[in-house]
């Protein structure tokens, strides 16, 4: 396990950041949040980068520390909610490490998502008090259109309103299951 690179993808507020670092201190791995890691690289929030810079100018940046965690041995990466979407990210993962989709159904994402700003693609939405049937329609066509992607992951894990706890053990089993069995 010592060896294990382990990706957290999912659409955004599925877990990733959350479950993230309760999982690393599990396993006696290092915890990295990729967004966190690029608002500091950058001085500056996603949203900022975003608005300053447009999204592609902020994937390009995600990839070059994408490459650097690939290299890092020991960790579970938190990933932001596109990142997968991206062909050479997805290489990547795939290459170099086990990659985990935390699966929530678009009315718990809706439920933590209504009310937070620090989420460049729903920003306006909150801001602009969107109902909500108008924040689950975007939220179901986002997640149709990234499925094919997330669910090409090793493990899949559902992170509904169930115990933390509970979510966490059963990652932890499956991980442990996939690296001693499977390898």
């Amino acid at each position: 396990m010592k060896e294990a690179r382990i990706y957290l993808t999912g659409f955004m507020t599925s877990g990733k950041s959350t479950i993230g670092p309760i999982l690393a201190n599990v396993l006696g791995l290092d915890f990295y949040d990729l967004d966190q890691e690029i608002e500091k690289q950058e001085k500056r929030t996603i949203v900022q980068i975003f608005e300053e810079n447009g999204e592609e100018y902020f994937r390009e940046i995600e990839n070059k520390t994408l490459k650097t965690f690939a290299k890092e041995k020991g960790v579970v990466v938190s990933l932001g909610g596109g990142t997968i979407l991206q062909p050479r990210n997805y290489e990547l993962l795939k290459r170099t490490g086990k990659i985990v989709y935390l699966r929530a159904s678009s009315k718990t994402l809706y439920k933590r998502l209504k009310n937070k700003i620090d989420r460049p693609l729903f920003r306006d939405m909150v801001l602009n008090e969107k109902n909500e049937d108008e924040f689950l329609k975007k939220i179901e066509e986002m997640l149709e259109k990234r499925k094919k992607f997330y669910e090409k992951a090793d493990i899949i894990i559902d992170s509904e309103d169930k115990p933390l706890g509970l979510t966490v053990d059963k990652l932890v089993k499956e991980i442990r299951k996939y690296y001693y069995e499977k390898n």
